[in-house]
């Protein structure tokens, strides 16, 4: 099982990133701030100074249909902002 699932890239995350040297991922809902920061530092080779962690719950949607009612929801995410020490930075692009 890996804790981090993927990486979040919106304009709000990669200003965050260049700004204040903070990094955002969606990762494993059971997983902890100390399991989420041995991860990324496994992972990328920094030193993480902070670890902020969210849990969104699932958006619940009812369609109305010539079969029925249709109930749907979407899967429930955890978020983590990881802040690394001063010069270190993460490059989400060197793969490409």
């Amino acid at each position: 099982m890996s804790v981090l699932i993927k990486p979040i890239i919106t304009e709000k995350a990669t200003a965050d990133s260049e700004i204040n040297n903070r990094f955002g991922f969606i990762v494993d809902s059971n997983a902890n701030k100390l399991q989420i920061k041995d991860a990324v530092e496994a992972t990328y080779g920094v030193t993480v100074e902070k670890v902020r962690t969210m849990n969104y719950g699932p958006k619940r949607s009812v369609r109305y249909t010539k079969a029925g009612i249709q109930y749907g929801k979407t899967n429930a995410i955890k978020k983590a902002v990881v802040q690394v020490a001063e010069g270190d930075t993460i490059d989400f692009y060197s793969n490409i």
